[in-house]
């Protein structure tokens, strides 16, 4: 796999984040939208991200394409959370299953103690098994299930809960 870059998105970025997030949702395997978002629906949710604590990056290839974003958004609003957070990972439909999430997954790992983190969480369907591989690959392991908490299609679906403490 060719390598990569993680830069802090921006403004500019947003558009291109929508667009990678929307072509998750007709899978029914990645979020619980069961239609596509807009990019003003995900204004707020960009500027509660920040470099200090809660970054969001785009993630380049050499060529400086972008082929995917993470994020680490707050797991809770509550204070005593601070040091919990969700981690997502989007990738370009042309770029799922190169390697490229083990290296952004890796790169989050790695950072994560950087910005206060000490609990990694990610929120994966039970039946999106390359998700779950991916992130048991790294240690995480199951800290729940919610049984049947969603309904895509008309099928009831249940969410994992997976985690890893990092410091």
């Amino acid at each position: 796999m060719d390598e990569i870059k993680f830069r802090n998105a921006g403004l500019a970025d947003l558009e291109r984040i929508v667009e990678i997030y929307n072509s998750t949702v007709a899978s029914r395997m990645v979020t619980a939208d069961v239609e596509e978002v807009s990019v003003a629906s995900k204004q707020k949710w960009f500027e509660e991200h920040n470099p200090e604590t809660r970054p969001l990056w785009v993630v380049e290839d050499l060529d400086g394409q972008t082929v995917g974003w993470v994020s680490f958004s707050s797991f809770h609003e509550r204070p005593a959370y601070s040091g919990t957070v969700e981690v997502s990972i989007y990738l370009d439909e042309k770029c799922r299953g190169k390697g490229y999430g083990k290296t952004i997954l890796q790169y989050c790992v790695d950072n994560a103690g950087k910005f206060g983190v000490k609990n990694l969480v990610a929120l994966i369907f039970l039946h999106n098994e390359p998700s779950l591989k991916l992130f048991r690959y790294f240690g995480f392991e199951d800290w729940g299930t919610l049984p049947d908490v969603a309904v895509l299609d008309g099928m009831e679906r249940s969410l994992k809960i997976l985690g890893k403490r990092i410091g």
